[in-house]
């Protein structure tokens, strides 16, 4: 049975009768309350420990709740995602969890899901704001605040950074809203400033080995980096391992500044390789799960809930170490 059927059928009346419609929208499907759900998770990978801390923490809810969770791994392919969301909606779950992989081709997906009558949360990653809307197309976006993540890295480095810095950016998946947004954020916090200036930005897609080969190229056209700010963990410790190759000091030759805050690298940050880390908390199962029972209540629910993330530094990196994940 179609959910979203009563929408449409306003529809339709409304133009029989004469009444000019103007693509009016669906409201979003409702959700029963139930003590057991069967709800769909389509993560993008699980090819980093960051990916791999989400799923475990989604799974760990479904579980501890009673819940089936239908989970899917796109294995880094937008493609693949959309095709799992397909899968789900097949399968008629409750709800959908979805990571997208990249904005513009999973807000189509989204849009399928809730026209099939399947609400949808986003985790950690947005769709296309221009293609689909949370109230309308999906509940609402978890997650953290990507700009600002990318702001406070940048706010950092105008702080601590004595001279010019000449940086290189290791960007994540193009089209992806974590990379857009991390860019945007730290673009923004450094203009305008005379001795800030980027010698190159290059994706290295979230991938260490990627990141330290981007590194590597972009390293022998600019020799005179003194500092990396990489999108994620994974691309950062590519890049120590690059900079180390190059006979170079990570840490103090060159600034190394990440996103995400995973153990490996707060224990290098303890060891003077990494100088700061915007933390990117991936334990969203205790907040998803609650979220999907507030909106199966009737409650109100914002359009984004943003996760609280700390800071990693020299200061306080050895203290914080065993809560990284």
């Amino acid at each position: 049975m179609n959910r979203s059927r009563p929408a449409i059928t306003l529809t339709l009346a409304l133009a029989l009768t004469g009444v000019t419609v103007f693509a009016v929208a669906q409201s979003l499907p409702k959700l029963a309350q139930k003590t057991v759900y069967k709800v769909g998770f389509a993560q993008t990978e699980s090819n980093n420990p960051w990916r791999i801390a989400q799923t475990k923490s989604m799974q760990d809810e479904a579980k501890r709740l009673g819940h089936q969770l239908v989970y899917t791994d796109a294995a880094g392919s937008a493609a693949k995602q959309v095709s799992d969301v397909d899968s789900m909606i097949a399968q008629r779950v409750d709800a959908i969890f979805l990571a997208p992989r990249e904005e513009k081709p999973l807000a189509a997906a989204v849009k399928k899901a809730r026209a099939a009558g399947i609400p949808v949360i986003l985790l950690d990653r947005n769709v296309d704001q221009k293609l689909a809307k949370a109230g309308s197309d999906y509940v609402t976006f978890i997650g953290s605040d990507f700009i600002e993540e990318g702001r406070r890295v940048g706010n950092w480095l105008a702080k601590n950074k004595k001279g010019e810095a000449r940086i290189i950016q290791l960007l994540g998946t193009t089209g992806s809203s974590p990379a857009n947004d991390r860019r945007k954020g730290f673009e923004d916090a450094i203009k305008g400033k005379a001795d800030m200036r980027i010698l190159a930005s290059q994706t290295g897609d979230f991938a260490r080995d990627k990141g330290r080969q981007v590194m590597e190229t972009l390293l022998q056209a600019n020799p005179t980096v003194n500092v990396v700010y990489a999108h994620n963990d994974e691309m950062a410790i590519g890049a120590i391992a690059a900079l180390e190759a190059a006979g170079k000091k990570p840490g103090k030759d060159v600034m190394v500044l990440s996103i995400d805050g995973g153990r490996e690298i707060v224990k290098l940050l303890v060891d003077g390789k990494v100088n700061y880390v915007v933390e990117c908390n991936p334990k969203f199962g205790p907040k998803a799960f609650e979220t999907l029972k507030d909106y199966a209540a009737g409650k109100t629910i914002p359009a984004k809930i943003i996760n609280p993330d700390r800071e990693f530094t020299s200061a306080n990196a050895k203290s914080l170490l065993d809560s990284a994940y």
